[in-house]
């Protein structure tokens, strides 16, 4: 069905003195930039009724509480809650369960946003009808790490051919960065699924699309995402995400796609190898011609991406491009293990947040 401003309540809400949307923030340990990023959101430009900003914070414990009870005193439509829950999932239900608007617009604290980019939104979510929109997942990292982690992320090498990563594409999708949804949505599906550290959107947006829904990206919709700028960060990072996609997968029984099971195959075939070589020449020349492919692939795509982003990010991008392929491959494995083989709950490496002074997501 068509979805309209009209049927969106914006005129009603703003009639009533109830905002017509609400963004909902999730946040954590985000003293650096919470600020600046709350000044952006509070700053979008002009909307069809009024607007309420949520953040629901997961128990800050670096000063980022105090940085957003003072813009709460400044701002009326700031509001704080607590989210004990900690991660991602559990703070956007709650921010959700607290939100008064006919729209919920997810934004994230390790992002920025263009002015129009709420705008856009109720635009694209107007003229295309769709369940959920948003932009291209674009990182735009800070510090020569940070930049050569930004740059792999845009990278085909780092996880196929993906639309999702593409700034120009506008079209349907399974799965897009953050979202904004017309509130029935979660009254129709429910909410996220707080068992998931990770991919709670990817989970969400898949009961979202088997329930007949539509997702859309629109090259509108402009935001930047700040990706780690720590190696070792990114590891444990790109570990949960292989391993919580496990989970996803055995709950909802669907076969996974090629490029999920990539990584994790190419780890498990080097395994293999290098414990057949114990007892068959032949397999370590498996073994050294898998890992020659894999090393060419890797300068290829970095002297690509370098030539793209800079020459200085050339050293670091075969490391950066072996950081993602090797802990997401490590992590499918693990879930595998855990959720599959053993039929256990998952490992506390697992359900740990990765971001030492930002958000848990």
């Amino acid at each position: 069905m068509r979805t309209s401003i009209t049927n969106l309540n914006f005129e009603e809400s703003a009639r009533n003195t109830e905002p017509a949307v609400s963004i909902v923030v999730p946040c954590r340990n985000e003293r650096d930039q919470i600020e600046s990023v709350l000044q952006l959101i509070l700053a979008q430009e002009p909307l069809p009724g009024d607007f309420e900003v949520i953040v629901a914070d997961g128990m800050s414990d670096d000063g980022t509480r105090n940085i957003l009870s003072k813009l709460a005193k400044e701002n009326s439509r700031l509001r704080i809650i607590d989210n004990p829950g900690h991660i991602v999932s559990t703070g956007l239900n709650t921010a959700i369960g607290e939100a008064r608007g006919a729209v919920i617009i997810r934004m994230d604290a390790h992002t920025l946003y263009a002015s129009d980019y709420v705008q856009n939104c109720l635009e694209v979510l107007q003229t295309t009808g769709a369940d959920n929109v948003g932009g291209a997942w674009v990182a735009k990292g800070t510090g020569t790490i940070g930049r050569a982690v930004a740059a792999a992320f845009q990278s085909p090498f780092s996880f196929g051919d993906r639309r999702g990563h593409n700034p120009d594409y506008e079209g349907i999708v399974d799965t897009v960065y953050l979202g904004c949804w017309p509130r029935r949505v979660f009254d129709r599906i429910g909410l996220f699924d707080e068992e998931l550290v990770r991919n709670q959107d990817d989970e969400f947006n898949l009961r979202l699309t088997r329930a007949g829904g539509k997702i859309w990206q629109s090259p509108l919709i402009k935001s930047w995402y700040i990706p780690r700028n720590s190696l070792f960060a990114l590891l444990k990072q790109y570990m949960q995400y292989g391993y919580w996609k496990v989970r996803v997968i055995q709950k909802h029984r669907l076969p996974a796609s090629v490029r999920h099971l990539v990584a994790g195959g190419f780890l498990l075939s080097l395994i293999v190898l290098l414990l057949a070589s114990l007892r068959w020449p032949l397999a370590a020349q498996g073994w050294i011609g898998l890992v020659s492919a894999y090393s060419a692939c890797n300068v290829i795509a970095s002297f690509l991406t370098a030539a793209r982003h800079g020459w200085k990010l050339f050293p670091l991008l075969p490391v950066v491009f072996a950081c993602y392929h090797f802990a997401y491959g490590f992590g499918f494995l693990r879930g595998v293990c855990d959720f599959i083989i053993l039929r256990r709950g998952p490992h506390r490496t697992y359900t740990g947040l990765t971001r030492s002074s930002a958000g848990n997501s």
